[in-house]
């Protein structure tokens, strides 16, 4: 009796461990990052490469897990009931239900996946052989328990959705991205740079293009003098030239075009119609992704911006696309002009031309880009109006005062950001 006593409670004692194996393996191949698995896999490690085609098969993973786990938890309580039915009588199924219970809940489910939780990477590494071996060797049962399952949930028609889920590996990254610049493991710089790249696909020439009023262009028909004069005192490096009207652009100049035409013929009597590119028309529909990958094939930094009349909007160069991922890229010859200019008393005077996107990225602010690229378009789009100069609008938790209007461009701006008291006013 003793020996089938102490016999039955080793049995017991093994079926928690592997119940607790069970358990803790769950966690550890689902909390895993799939990201280092890959990279250990791609460099050779055999058990990441276990780990890596167990989570090609989720399903039957899962089905395997919850079978072994629930099967030996069933064999473990049977076990207990009857070792406590034998020594306590009528009293050793109550007891044997509590005593199970706990030893279920704290040495089977939350010890190993406290275990796992913290150590997923590591856990999955050291359990996947095993399971690499149970999943095809439970396979038929498990296929049998879907079936199963599927044709009940057919029945009580519930459709079954195919796939990971709603979210894209891109909301997975984004998402990814915000968890890690809250808890501060990612500093803000990174995780801007890294969310620019994401949003090349989602952003449209047309919202970082320079607008054609901003343009710095040049009549093909001035004297050659005066273009080289105009070369040498901008900051920018391509002259878009135009003929008879501003809209009609027929060749773009490098400056170091016109350093070749200089060597060659002198400055007397020069042509530089010769060294004039052809240009470059692009759709204001193009993404920054397709645009990059076009500035690439071609070989070329400049292009101008058209929209479904032909008409010129703007131009856009490879810098405005890099300018989405890491920042302002400042040279020795741009001007000096800061957009923002924070003031003593908090408040800001801001460029109404800055793009709300660079305002939201700078100062950590949520201002909707949905409808306007830069502040003097969100404000418009918002107030329904044109405001003139002196007139105030509290937008959300901001309070914008129109400084400035050029004709009507609205050009100068004060934003005040408001405490969450002062947002109920006008």
């Amino acid at each position: 009796m003793d020996i089938e006593i102490i016999s039955t409670a080793i049995a017991i004692a093994l079926l928690l461990m592997l119940s607790g194996f069970f358990s803790g393996s769950e966690t550890a191949l689902t909390a895993a990052s799939r990201a280092r698995i890959v990279r250990l896999a791609k460099e050779g490690d055999k058990s990441a490469q276990d780990v890596d085609h167990l989570h090609d098969n989720k399903e039957r993973l899962l089905g395997t897990i919850l079978l072994g786990n629930n099967a030996v938890n069933i064999v473990a309580t049977a076990l207990a009931t009857n070792l406590f039915a034998q020594l306590l009588g009528s009293y050793g199924v109550a007891v044997a239900s509590l005593a199970m219970t706990l030893l279920v809940l704290i040495f089977a489910e939350v010890l190993p996946k406290t275990y796992a939780i913290s150590n997923p990477d590591k856990s999955a590494l050291r359990v996947a052989p095993v399971f690499r071996f149970l999943v095809p060797l439970l396979a038929p049962i498990t296929v049998a328990i879907e079936a199963i399952v599927k044709a009940t949930l057919k029945s009580l028609r519930v459709a079954l959705v195919d796939g990971d889920g709603p979210l894209s590996a891109e909301d997975e990254l984004r998402g990814t991205l915000d968890l890690h610049a809250r808890d501060g493991s990612m500093i803000k710089p990174h995780t801007d740079m890294l969310g620019g790249i994401l949003d090349l696909d989602e952003m449209l020439v047309s919202q970082v293009m320079v607008h054609r009023r901003s343009m710095h262009t040049m009549d093909a028909d001035s004297p050659a003098e005066d273009i080289i004069n105009e070369i040498v005192n901008s900051p920018f490096t391509r002259l878009p030239l135009w003929r008879d009207d501003p809209d009609n652009i027929n060749g773009v100049l490098h400056g170091k075009d016109v350093l070749r035409a200089i060597r060659e013929n002198g400055e007397d009597g020069i042509s530089l119609e010769k060294w004039y590119m052809e240009p470059w028309f692009i759709p204001e529909t193009t993404t920054l992704r397709e645009q990059l990958n076009a500035f690439r094939d071609r070989r070329s930094h400049f292009a101008l911006v058209v929209d479904e009349y032909g008409s010129i909007q703007g131009l856009v160069t490879l810098e405005d696309i890099l300018e989405e991922i890491v920042g302002d890229i400042v040279d020795e010859h741009d001007v000096d002009d800061a957009p923002v200019r924070p003031q003593s008393d908090g408040r800001m005077v801001i460029d109404a031309r800055t793009p709300i996107r660079d305002l939201n990225r700078e100062f950590g602010w949520d201002l909707s880009d949905d409808h306007a690229t830069t502040l003097a378009g969100y404000i418009i789009h918002e107030a329904k109006i044109i405001p003139d100069p002196g007139q105030a609008f509290i937008f959300g938790s901001f309070k914008f005062e129109v400084m400035r209007k050029n004709r009507h461009q609205i050009t100068t701006v004060r934003v005040t950001q408001l405490d969450a008291e002062d947002t109920d006013g006008p």
